[in-house]
């Protein structure tokens, strides 16, 4: 059971990483540092893009419309950090102390 905490763990720090990118990219793209006509930029843009709006999509309906500000990955930051402490707090189930 502790290769599943241990898996859950990794699981929710690979999207917390993949989130830290993406959310980079973005204000890279928008103060255009980077731009979207360059091939690897743009692959990697849509590739993030298609990881993410999965997640992102069903908090974004939820959640007010406020123009051009984007609450959902601060929701999502939010949702992980719960979840990281809960595995915590809940380790020893894992490991049967």
């Amino acid at each position: 059971m502790g290769t599943l905490y241990e898996a859950l763990q990794l699981i929710l720090q690979v999207v917390w990483f993949v989130m830290i990118v993406h959310i980079i990219m973005s204000w890279l793209i928008n103060f255009q540092v980077l731009n979207l006509r360059q091939p690897l930029v743009a692959q990697l843009w849509d590739g993030l893009n298609r990881l993410l709006e999965p997640i992102y999509r069903p908090i974004r309906n939820v959640l007010p419309n406020t123009g051009g500000l984007d609450l959902a990955p601060l929701i999502v930051f939010i949702i992980i950090i719960i979840l990281q402490r809960a595995l915590a707090n809940n380790a020893g189930f894992f490991y049967g102390m």
